[in-house]
């Protein structure tokens, strides 16, 4: 008798779903799995980086914090529009629009909110807790998805340094708060990637879920929309045509059912009104900086950092139109710009409004590709520090929101 005879059955001897014979994933899935490992591996530099970027920022908020006798965690997880974003996840929205001014949460855009009690439903700890661990992992994907694209236009040493630059952004540390930047930024990276690899209705998607995240999602949406539109021109094509369509579906959509919650047209809008947010063409925004450049003369430093980071980013998309972005980019950030620029609402927020539109660093990012090392690592240095230094500023001695 051969000793085959005696040999177990492959049913017997290896996992469902695995080769028969090699005990590894059969080839189909062995394919499928590849391609994101292998991208995962190329993007590691970039999350590692980006991941160092944060811990630095993270280690001197800690330290900070403790000199102060302040707890990390209900900076990072509870404060400001993380209260309102538990708030909304443990009890709902409002059902009136009401008078009280700064007082209505239908402000606050519903998909990181009803993320956070799916989550919070199936996993352990508080709600508060889960906020913060799915704004961190955002942030992972967000810069994965920075990294992609600086990659995709120019190659992985300025991917690697554009997530670096998105990273040590002045506000940065809002990245690690339980706030809907890190989500938003995710789904605005991944959408204008896929709308520059030729995947528009992946883009238009992932464009409808960022206009359900914050209310800038409609920038995200008009840079597919537009971008869909052109393509329509040279082509007719019904899949064209529908991404153009379902790009501004989630923004519209919680508009429309704002509206319809408060039993007005303008609902959502009236809502803005209470919280002081309105269009007024940028006259605020220039008051604001005439005031605290020109007039004040001891001007509070985060405010200085603000109105730095405002002009920086005109200048950044200046640099950027230059260049001649890719469309999608162009508008995206235009659009972006528009409405923080153009606000006449709360001024101190805005650097962090700002914090999604990392294709403004891509200028700084080819610059610093084509540098000394010396320079590069100086400037990079810099940057890291600055940002750890203003967001620990920011999270411990500014008195109010980021």
């Amino acid at each position: 008798m051969s000793s085959t005879a005696f040999r177990p059955t492959p049913r017997a001897t290896n996992a469902p779903g695995t080769d028969l014979h090699s005990g590894s994933p059969p080839p189909p899935l062995r394919r499928a799995l590849s391609a994101p490992l292998r991208a995962l591996r190329h993007a590691a530099p970039a999350l590692l980086a980006y991941l160092a970027v944060r811990g630095t920022g993270l280690l001197l908020l800690a330290d900070w914090a403790h000199r102060q006798r302040h707890g990390v965690w209900p900076i990072l997880a509870t404060q400001w529009d993380a209260d309102w974003y538990l708030g909304i996840a443990d009890h709902g929205y409002a059902r009136e629009l009401g008078t009280a001014p700064s007082a209505n949460n239908l402000a606050f855009f519903p998909l990181y909110p009803v993320l956070v009690k799916a989550v919070a439903a199936v996993t352990p700890g508080t709600r508060a807790s889960t906020g913060l661990a799915l704004a961190v992992l955002a942030s992972l994907v967000a810069a994965w998805g920075v990294f992609a694209l600086g990659d995709r236009l120019h190659g992985r040493r300025v991917g690697v340094l554009l997530t670096v630059l998105w990273a040590a952004f002045p506000v940065g540390l809002v990245q690690w708060m339980g706030y809907t930047e890190s989500l938003f930024t995710a789904l605005a990276a991944w959408s204008l990637y896929a709308v520059l690899t030729g995947r528009l209705l992946t883009a238009a998607w992932l464009a409808a879920l960022a206009g359900l995240t914050r209310p800038t999602g409609i920038a995200v949406a008009a840079a597919i929309t537009v971008t869909a539109l052109l393509a329509l021109r040279r082509r007719f094509s019904l899949r064209t045509l529908a991404a153009a369509a379902i790009a501004p579906l989630g923004w519209c959509g919680y508009v429309a059912w704002v509206g319809l919650r408060v039993g007005r047209w303008d609902g959502y809008f009236a809502v803005q009104r209470l919280w002081h947010n309105e269009l007024d063409g940028g006259l605020e925004t220039l008051r604001w900086m005439r005031r605290l450049l020109a007039y004040d003369p001891t001007p509070e430093l985060f405010l200085v950092l603000v109105t730095l980071t405002l002009i920086g980013s005109v200048v950044l998309f200046g640099l950027s139109v230059w260049d001649r972005q890719p469309v999608p980019l162009l508008v995206f950030t235009a659009v972006l710009l528009a409405i923080v620029l153009g606000s006449g609402g709360v001024y101190f927020p805005r650097a962090r409004f700002l914090l999604p539109a990392f294709p403004l660093l891509l200028p700084l990012a080819l610059h610093l590709s084509r540098a000394s090392a010396r320079h590069r690592t100086l400037a990079l240095a810099a940057a890291v520090i600055g940002s750890a230094y203003c967001g620990a500023y920011m999270a411990l001695v500014w008195p109010s929101a980021p």
